[in-house]
């Protein structure tokens, strides 16, 4: 008997651009799923007299904390490596990658992917006096430069990059939404869950999502989800993409196995 994919018939939002869409996407198929790629957010590097003081300065910090793949792109747009750099502590695996791919070595990762876990690692490394760089984007919190401020570190924050919604992306929804539908919803950022929202009730199309299964790749973009009104499904242990469809493939298992024994 042919085994049924796990996302066999499915179609699955992948709220990314183009480019950054592809592993997600071939991800999906290799689940049985069908992918439509509608990009929920994109990123414009910033330059301005802040990003040029932190580049002439870099070798006055003890510490460069990187909480993203973008803001490594950003912070080394235009900047050529020549004096010795800072330490470096990174969110994530694929930005320490990144790195490693310009030459630099990472110090440290947290055990996992969110701001209060790597607050709470880091903080036995914080030194009275130290300076730490933060370049983040305009929507980051500023949870890690406030709690390694109150443990004595001199923290600057530069904000090196905006994020800002891809306005085509309204027709696609549209299109999709009124059409074929999106039966997976799976989010990646507080951003994305904002930005999907606002164009959703912006079309008038809340009801075309109400029975979408929804996951989350953290804590903080659940509670966004939940703030506009969302059931949230599937949130991982581990906040990384691949581990987040896994954990609703995880919740449609056991919802069709649960299904199977009511219905006999």
């Amino acid at each position: 008997m042919k085994r049924t994919s796990p996302l066999e018939g499915m179609n699955v939002l992948v709220p990314r651009g183009k480019k950054e869409a592809q592993s997600f996407s071939a991800l999906i198929r290799s689940y049985g799923g069908m992918p439509f790629e509608i990009p929920l957010i994109a990123f414009e590097p910033l330059r301005d007299i802040a990003l040029f003081q932190a580049h002439k300065q870099i070798h006055t910090y003890d510490w460069v904390i990187f909480t993203s793949k973008t803001a490594v792109d950003a912070f080394f747009e235009n900047f050529t490596l020549s004096s010795p750099f800072p330490k470096i502590a990174v969110i994530g695996e694929k930005t320490k990658k990144l790195l490693a791919d310009k030459g630099l070595k990472v110090q440290f990762v947290p055990g996992k992917y969110v701001a209060e876990e790597f607050v709470e690692d880091f903080l036995p490394l914080v030194e009275k006096g130290m300076k730490v760089l933060i370049p983040k984007g305009n929507l980051a919190r500023d949870y890690i430069a406030a709690s390694l401020s109150e443990k004595g570190a001199n923290v600057d924050e530069i904000i090196v990059y905006k994020t800002v919604f891809p306005r085509e992306s309204i027709s696609l929804l549209k299109d999709q939404l009124s059409g074929k539908g999106l039966d997976i919803l799976p989010f990646t950022s507080p951003s994305t869950v904002d930005h999907f929202m606002g164009a959703v009730k912006e079309l008038g199309l809340m009801n075309a999502v109400k029975d979408s299964v929804v996951g989350c790749i953290g804590p903080v973009t659940k509670e966004r989800a939940e703030s506009y009104g969302l059931q949230v499904h599937a949130v991982p242990e581990e906040y990384t993409v691949h581990s987040m469809l896994n954990s609703i493939i995880r919740y449609l298992t056991e919802t069709r196995r649960k299904s199977n024994g009511t219905s006999i």
